[in-house]
């Protein structure tokens, strides 16, 4: 970039090529959001204004970003500071697992057991990280009251920010601590969790966007079922009769997670499939004994 004029176009096609050469799937996209964010604009005016020239001040500004995504692979969520999940905005830092377009397949399996949206139930997000499984629900469920828990008090602190900002915090509550231990003795309608699932084994083929995000949210165990394991183990002692757990997990691991709810005393289990049609949640009622 050490030409005198470039225009917005000139940026992108360059950054674009950069990206590429990098390794960067997304490249395109990526150099669209990093350029509009150093610009304070939107994609949509990067095409309307796609020959204005881009001055110095905001060439270092986006110069800096793409150095970060290329050379430190550095996630675009986290250089911007936001990821939109269920078309609503969320705050993400390197405290919480950036969001992900596949978990908006959880979201829509708790709704699809809601056949009545202004029924009052009580829903429990175990490990909410940004808060975007809870505030999702929140935002199509008005009568829920939702609890939230997470054991990172730092992602707690996002969560409960990213409410504040849409305007749901009087409806959940964020409670610290690992699993059920914040809800003893309490029950639930449904409880839904994203857990960390990634085998320990797995670590050194992940992308290394990753590494930017926090383990306890990525990594569990030998296998990556040893959180899951105690969710399962655990949930009946907080699920009203009948009522149902879902949880996202790794397409492969999906008849390993049935297996645990089959043997814990779940019932009725149902698979749900992403967008690339994987397996990618289940769902199982519990029985009243």
């Amino acid at each position: 970039m050490s030409r005198e004029r470039w225009t917005v176009l000139d940026l992108l096609r360059w950054t674009t090529d950069y990206f590429e050469r990098s390794g960067i799937e997304t490249a395109r996209l990526d150099a669209e959001l990093l350029l509009a964010h150093a610009l304070g604009s939107d994609r949509m005016r990067l095409y309307v204004e796609h020959e204005k020239p881009v001055l110095e001040a905001e060439r270092g500004r986006f110069r800096e970003l793409v150095q970060r995504r290329a050379g430190e692979r550095v996630p675009v969520s986290l250089l911007l500071g936001e990821r939109e999940f269920w078309s609503l905005p969320f705050r993400v830092t390197s405290d919480v697992l950036t969001p992900r377009p596949e978990t908006e397949t959880l979201v829509e399996a708790v709704l699809s057991k809601v056949p009545d949206v202004a029924e009052p139930l009580r829903i429990l997000d175990l490990g909410t990280g940004s808060g975007a499984i809870a505030l999702s629900l929140a935002s199509e469920l008005p009568q829920a009251g939702i609890t939230a828990t997470d054991l990172s008090a730092p992602a707690l602190q996002i969560a409960a920010e990213n409410a504040d900002h849409l305007h749901t915090r009087e409806r959940i509550r964020f409670l610290h601590g690992d699993l059920f231990e914040p809800v003893a003795n309490e029950r639930f309608d449904l409880i839904v969790s994203n857990p960390p699932y990634v085998a320990r084994s797995d670590a050194a083929s992940l992308p290394p966007e990753l590494s930017h995000e926090p383990e306890m949210a990525l990594f569990a165990g030998a296998d990556g079922l040893d959180v899951i394991r105690r969710l399962v183990a655990g949930a009946g002692d907080h699920l009203s009769p009948g009522g149902w757990l879902l949880i996202e997990h790794s397409p492969e691991q999906v008849e390993r997670v049935e297996q645990e709810l089959e043997r814990a005393g779940f019932a009725g289990l149902e698979r749900r499939f992403d967008l690339a049609r994987r397996p990618r949640v289940v769902m199982a009622r519990w029985q009243a004994e």
